[in-house]
């Protein structure tokens, strides 16, 4: 094969393989452009996804009108004279390709206006090529509109997603730069509708309601802390509203977004006997360190960081989350002996009341910590006589042996003695079964699910998650739950089922958004199962021995016994053979 020179428009659309990954990409670049001049206002609007229009104006600075045709060539950048400014960075942009890679592979139009020249400048750029030049009035700052996202390289059309996940990376992007730049007034426009908004007060706090809604920012805790020329600052959540995924954990380096899992992982240790492994914190944490520590030319779209000491700001984002924890937290596997917080995630507080009528008796009220203890358990002797027997239909087929129950392992396992078997029984994944068939079978037999209105609350979505609410509301009322509208963008919850009695309506609807992210033939079954694992008795719960009983003779008579509605695992059994053999005896 012959070696040539590749023509300049294939190495520039090369090059925005790099930098343009996605729409989302495009409003990244543009909105650190818009930082960089000094922008006090920065709107972005999107189309389609992004790929049919993205527009991004500011009121900065502006760009020179002898200079706007130079900031769309290769490399061209003000932000650096010398490779020794790499290690002095302090603006978001400097590679100089970021419009150039963007041109490379859509329609762009610049409208720019230095702030101390007259007229401003229209250049049109398709495919790299100019095709419009010209002088034109308009205010100081600079407008980008980006048409028909890679119209000339149709193959990587097809590696976008679906319209609604481009728009909710869109509305991320946004979000994350308005949490880094409060002082910054920006907003989000998606199919001529406003999604996002912040005042730019200045107020970090102002933003994260903006961007999480009052009732998780409620929930939050602030931090800051300095220490060895190293400050993190911010907002993180208390013990009580973790979560089960990471979606939510925002960390930024000199105002930069960054996805680095040393400080991620930074986060999460501080809440180590807090809560429970496997759930995340709520967080804004903002990092700030000297510009020659830190270098960001590692990756292509800045989105990773390099430290020169990283055990040393490891060490510094662990100490300020656990310094703003210590007085706010309560260790997860203990009764909660106060008001409990209101989890923002799929925790729940352990002695939330359980409705009897699907299956669990009340839990045990909150205990005054000035009364006297008058037994080693800290529980009077349970009243389990509301509960049925059989817990349910008394003619119900049993599925299991009789059991008797022996006691709680660990605050979460059910010790019970069957005919010629030992069992360990998984309360979480036992409730999950018991409440599902519960809704199940009312929903089958044409009967009313019992539904509570004490769900408080309100929570914010992204438009997408609006059209998907939505979408599903009407046929989610066949299972007792009730969403409806409170405001642009705002839900609440009218009604659900009763087992989610005093949970948050922010809880509840992120675990519906959760559940329509899983393919599903049946979307009411998905909402349901997630709905059932949301309000199950969790891990870490104490349970009186009525409490117990009452989960054992349940799952005694119940459908599918062995298997929780997602999949897990309710139950091992262990023969009385394989014990004695355990024992080496015959």
């Amino acid at each position: 094969m012959t070696i040539h020179v590749l023509p300049d428009h294939v190495v520039a659309q090369i090059a925005a393989g790099e930098v343009v990954e996605r729409p989302a990409s495009v409003v990244k670049e543009l909105v650190e452009n818009a930082l960089d001049a000094g922008a006090a206002h920065i709107g972005v609007a999107s189309r389609g996804g992004g790929q049919n229009l993205l527009r991004v104006s500011d009121d900065g600075s502006g760009i020179r009108a002898s200079e706007v045709r130079l900031a769309f060539a290769r490399h061209a950048t003000s932000k650096l004279r010398s490779a020794d400014d790499l290690l002095h960075l302090t603006t978001l942009g400097f590679r100089g390709e970021a419009l150039c890679s963007i041109a490379a592979v859509a329609q762009v139009t610049c409208i720019s206006r230095h702030r101390d020249e007259p007229m401003g400048v229209q250049l049109r750029v398709e495919g790299s090529a100019v095709t419009v030049e010209k002088a034109v009035g308009a205010p100081a700052g600079t407008v980008i509109t980006v048409e028909n996202l890679f119209y000339n390289v149709p193959a990587r059309l097809k590696f976008l997603k679906k319209e609604t996940t481009e728009k909710r990376q869109i509305a991320q992007i946004v979000m994350l730069y308005a949490m880094a730049y409060p002082h910054v007034r920006f907003t989000l426009e998606q199919d001529g509708r406003e999604a996002f908004r912040t005042n730019g007060s200045g107020k970090l706090d102002d933003v994260l309601v903006a961007a999480f809604g009052v009732e998780t920012f409620k929930q939050l805790v602030a931090l800051d802390s300095q220490s060895d020329g190293i400050r993190v600052y911010g907002y993180t959540s208390n013990p009580g509203a973790v979560r089960g995924t990471r979606e939510r954990m925002h960390v930024f380096v000199n105002g930069r977004a960054v996805q680095d899992h040393s400080l991620l992982r930074a986060a999460t240790d501080a809440y180590q006997g807090l809560a429970s492994n496997g759930q995340y914190p709520v967080c804004a944490l903002m990092v700030s360190v000297p510009p020659e520590d830190v270098d960001v030319n590692v990756h292509p779209t800045k989105a990773e960081v390099r430290f020169r000491d990283p055990s040393a700001v490891y060490m510094a984002v662990q100490r300020a989350v656990r310094e703003a924890l210590v007085g706010t937290a309560r260790p997860p596997l203990r009764p909660v002996t106060s008001q409990p917080s209101r989890p923002s995630g799929g925790g729940l507080s352990a002695n939330r009341p359980r409705p009897a009528s699907l299956g669990m008796p009340s839990m045990p009220p909150d205990e005054d910590d000035s009364a006297p203890d008058n037994d080693d358990t800290g529980y009077d002797e349970p009243d389990v006589s509301h509960i049925p027997e059989g817990f349910g239909v008394p003619d119900q087929p049993r599925t299991l042996p009789v059991l008797r129950v022996v006691g709680q392992m660990g605050l979460r396992y059910i010790v019970a003695e069957g005919p010629a078997s030992l069992y360990l029984i998984d309360q979480h994944a036992a409730h999950q079964r018991l409440l599902y068939n519960s809704v199940r079978a009312r929903v089958t037999a044409g009967q009313t699910v019992e539904a509570t209105d004490l769900v408080g609350g309100t929570a914010w979505v992204t438009p997408s998650q609006s059209r998907q609410l939505e979408a599903v509301s009407p046929a989610l009322r066949q299972i007792g739950l009730d969403i409806e509208p409170f405001g642009q963008h705002i839900y609440r919850v009218a009604a659900a089922p009763a087992f989610l009695a005093e949970l948050d309506a922010e809880t509840v609807i992120l675990a519906v958004l959760g559940a329509l992210q899983t393919p599903s033939d049946d979307v009411v079954d998905a909402v349901l199962v997630g709905l059932c694992r949301l309000g199950a008795v969790q891990p870490g719960t104490a349970l009186r021995e009525g409490e117990q009983q009452a989960l054992v003779r349940g799952l005694e008579r119940t459908p599918n016994p062995l298997t929780a509605p997602d999949g897990s695992a309710v139950l091992v059994e262990f023969s009385t053979d394989r014990i004695a053999r355990e024992f080496r005896r015959s």
